[in-house]
């Protein structure tokens, strides 16, 4: 398929299909949400500054792979 020659009637009836199988309410919508979707990946390219979040060492004493706070081994379950 050769995409370089499409014309007006083209995109007018792409448009009618939008518009018959979404609807005129969606369509503000959807091009909103693609828009929001756009911007959200550009900005977690670009957000090269920040820092991954800090990892706190376990407790002094606490066996290694532990994540219970209240002092009680883990159980496996049965």
């Amino acid at each position: 398929m050769n995409f370089s020659n499409i014309g007006f009637t083209e995109i007018l009836n792409l448009l009618l299909v939008f518009v018959l199988f979404f609807g005129a309410r969606r369509i503000p919508e959807i091009g909103a949400s693609i828009g929001k979707g756009i911007r959200e990946f550009k900005n977690s390219l670009t957000a090269k500054d920040e820092e991954p979040p800090a990892v706190s060492p376990p407790a002094p004493g606490a066996p290694l792979g532990s994540s219970r706070t209240d002092g009680e081994p883990k159980r496996l379950a049965q």
